[in-house]
């Protein structure tokens, strides 16, 4: 059951974190998401959310952002190990169903481990 939680030492919450990886990292896109992978020195994976206000309100950020950490949470397998990934939403997402973002997501990380 441990393998399945969302420990605090898997998230990415510094602000200077964030922008060396927008500097450093490779860019990937799909139709609502965008990914920036780029390697830590903690050897842990570890996921950043970004969803701005352009997205909606209140409510559909934090949904969004609940579905991207449910996704993290039961797909670690598709993480690469000793990575930080940050995951942004694109603008005006339209309310996406946790197998529609799933979906998508899926594609978004196995068309980059094809690579």
């Amino acid at each position: 059951m441990k393998e399945q939680s969302y420990r605090k030492s898997e998230r990415i919450s510094k602000r200077s974190r964030f922008g060396a990886i927008y500097q450093q990292g490779v860019w990937s896109s799909s139709k609502h998401f965008t990914t920036i992978i780029c390697r830590n020195t903690a050897g842990v994976k570890r996921l950043g959310i970004t969803v701005t206000k352009k997205t909606g309100n209140a409510v559909k950020r934090n949904r969004l952002k609940r579905l991207i950490r449910e996704f993290f949470r039961l797909n670690k397998g598709l993480f690469p190990a000793g990575y930080d990934v940050v995951i942004m939403a694109k603008k005006y997402v339209p309310p996406l169903t946790y197998q529609e973002a799933c979906r998508e997501l899926t594609e978004l990380f196995t068309r980059k481990a094809n690579r």
